[in-house]
């Protein structure tokens, strides 16, 4: 039967972020013949979650060393046994229908490797604020998210958390970056170089917006830091391009011949 695999890392986890988290991933509907499973890799060996969540045999849970998110995702990568993987971190909230529409896009059209949707910023009083630059939804041409990132100061045209992506080529590209903080931006922008996207109409996210977050400390955002993973996920990306010249328009197939 197809999976597809919901993956999060887990650090400190604020038990009603993670209720709500669990929630929304056990609120979607699938297309028929469909399962879900949410692979949860805690970062740490404390098993604080498994204190909040109920039992569920949708949920696998597993602990591990210490090593920033990129790790802990790619360590859940690992444990994940879908060939659709679809990132949600512990403190935002799937919208219902996203995987579905996932699912649909990438079932159908062989050549879309990755899908990726509209974000609205939750705010701590539960209100959402929509962005206003999102592109044109459909299918994204290879190489143009690229090209925008590096063109309007590292800035993408789509939120790279959002993404859902064959598992063959996630573990092609070596998973989530080891870059502190940019992890997914380093997974989006060389898939964005060898194959085709597809971009959602309807919001897939709420993205919260809280003072823990990763992103809102003053390290995420210092100089130095900053302009060496932006070069570094650019040479990746140059790179793939070079060494996989003719990989778009190539099916990657699932590990099993699904989708």
């Amino acid at each position: 039967m197809p999976l597809i695999s919901v993956i999060t890392p887990s650090y400190r986890p604020v038990p009603e972020q993670l209720l709500e988290a669990y929630e929304s991933v056990r609120a979607q509907e699938l297309p028929r013949g469909w399962e879900v499973e949410w692979v949860i890799q805690e970062d740490g060996d404390t098993g604080a979650a498994l204190d909040i969540l109920p039992a569920d045999p949708v949920v696998r849970f597993a602990t591990g060393r210490r090593g920033g998110v990129a790790l802990t995702r790619n360590m859940a990568l690992a444990r994940a046994r879908g060939d659709l993987v679809k990132n949600l971190d512990h403190d935002d909230v799937l919208t219902p229908g996203v995987l579905a529409r996932d699912i649909e896009v990438l079932a159908s059209d062989p050549l879309v490797q990755w899908t990726t949707s509209p974000v609205l910023d939750l705010l701590p009083d539960g209100s959402t604020v929509a962005f206003d630059s999102d592109p044109a939804p459909g299918r994204i041409e290879p190489g143009h998210v690229f090209e925008h990132w590096r063109t309007h100061g590292y800035r993408l045209p789509v939120h790279p958390t959002s993404i859902c992506i064959r598992r063959p080529l996630a573990v092609a590209l070596g998973g989530w970056m080891g870059v502190p903080g940019s992890d997914d931006t380093g997974l989006l922008v060389p898939a964005s170089v060898v194959s085709y996207g597809y971009f959602h109409a309807e919001a897939g996210l709420l993205y919260r917006k809280w003072p823990g977050q990763e992103t809102a400390a003053s390290g995420h955002y210092a100089p130095m830091e900053w302009s060496l993973r932006m070069r570094l996920i650019e040479e990746r990306a140059e790179t793939v391009r070079k060494l996989w010249p003719d990989v778009v328009g190539v099916t990657w197939g699932g590990r099993g011949g699904g989708v």
